[in-house]
């Protein structure tokens, strides 16, 4: 089985061919960062208009690198949701375009299920499994017990992970995108120097919050001598503010643990996905969280954490076998939560 996915949720344009034995035929991103790079962050209008413009060549360079026609494929599969809508829209109907020209099955895939199902394709976790989904719209924990079945075990009452990441390395005047940014100062940094707040510790449950800490870097870089921040006070608040991050992490994740080993106790893998998973700091964190709750885990190669065609191909292939497909009717979502039944959170101090 040969799947074709289509990614345009977000800054992206993606498009990869996959198999149903894991094999990945093609793999095309085309990054928008250089036109995003001077707002500062992501435009939707701009990210829309790139994706128009530059969808149907990446999805005809991935099925050249996977030399193949589109008469091969079994499927084509796209993001349908969530994510900026603009965008979402144009990959969703290039792909109904290509399944209707080509009499193809289409699957609409939930762009978290993507990131979620990643580890099934580069390292064949079995489910069920406890996800750590980080990124820039999202940081959430979840029991995964098959495909569609999803239960939230903790998620963030404000910021993503990624969007602090993002935020904070605009204060040091780093740039966008953050994360790599941030990552490569805190190896130059003393991470003791800027005494910043871990949200939430200490308190039950798994939820998260990151806007008091960002807001915590903000006031501490303010308070500096006046002038230009120095390379060394850049450093040491980017090793700061990762390591309360790691901090905070560490923790909820092993509250989510403890939840999971009720809901699932023949769960063994610890998953962490999305766009923050690239980050080196915090895999080797979770990867000693895991030993220590004798968990193993699992990662995805860094260049399948960012959003790409392949981990939609997959997920794609998992409905696919299920017998889930969608009708062309089917409506693109700004929203679409992999666990819907989850309660609503929000606002500083709820309970975890």
């Amino acid at each position: 089985m040969k799947i074709l996915g289509i990614e345009t949720s977000c800054d992206e344009t993606a498009a990869a061919v996959v198999t149903d034995q894991g094999q990945i035929l093609s793999d095309v991103v085309l990054t928008q960062i250089e036109l995003h790079q001077p707002f500062g962050g992501i435009v939707p209008e701009v990210a829309a208009r790139a994706h128009l413009e530059f969808v149907d060549r990446v999805v005809n360079d991935a099925m050249v690198q996977a030399d193949l026609s589109f008469g091969d494929l079994d499927g084509v599969a796209v993001t349908g949701g969530p994510g900026l809508i603009g965008g979402v829209i144009v990959g969703v109907m290039t792909a109904k375009a290509i399944a209707m020209a080509h009499n193809l099955p289409f699957i609409a895939v939930n762009h978290l299920e993507g990131h979620a199902l990643t580890a099934r394709l580069t390292n064949n976790v079995a489910f069920p499994y406890l996800l750590l989904l980080v990124s820039g719209g999202h940081t959430q924990l979840l029991a995964v017990r098959g495909v569609g079945e999803y239960t939230r075990l903790g998620t963030t009452i404000d910021d993503a992970v990624g969007e602090a990441f993002d935020k904070s390395a605009k204060i040091l005047g780093l740039g966008y995108p953050g994360g790599p940014m941030i990552e490569t100062r805190a190896k130059l940094g003393d991470p003791k120097r800027f005494a910043l707040p871990r949200p939430l510790r200490g308190k039950p449950g798994c939820n998260f919050s990151f806007s008091g800490l960002k807001a915590a870097v903000k006031r501490q870089v303010d308070a500096l001598p006046p002038g230009k921040l120095a390379d060394q006070d850049v450093n040491d608040m980017a090793a700061s503010f990762q390591a309360a991050v790691c901090d905070v992490i560490r923790e909820r994740t092993r509250n989510a643990i403890a939840q999971f080993k009720i809901l699932c106790p023949d769960g063994k893998t610890l998953v962490i996905a999305g766009g923050v998973a690239a980050n080196g700091a915090l895999r080797h964190c979770l990867d000693q969280v895991a030993i220590g709750e004798g968990l193993e885990l699992a990662a995805p190669p860094l260049q399948l954490c960012t959003d790409n065609g392949a981990m939609i191909a997959w997920a794609g292939i998992e409905h696919l076998q299920l017998g889930h497909i969608n009708d062309l009717n089917f409506k693109p979502r700004p929203r679409w939560p992999l666990d819907p039944g989850a309660p609503k959170v929000g606002g500083a101090g709820i309970k975890a």
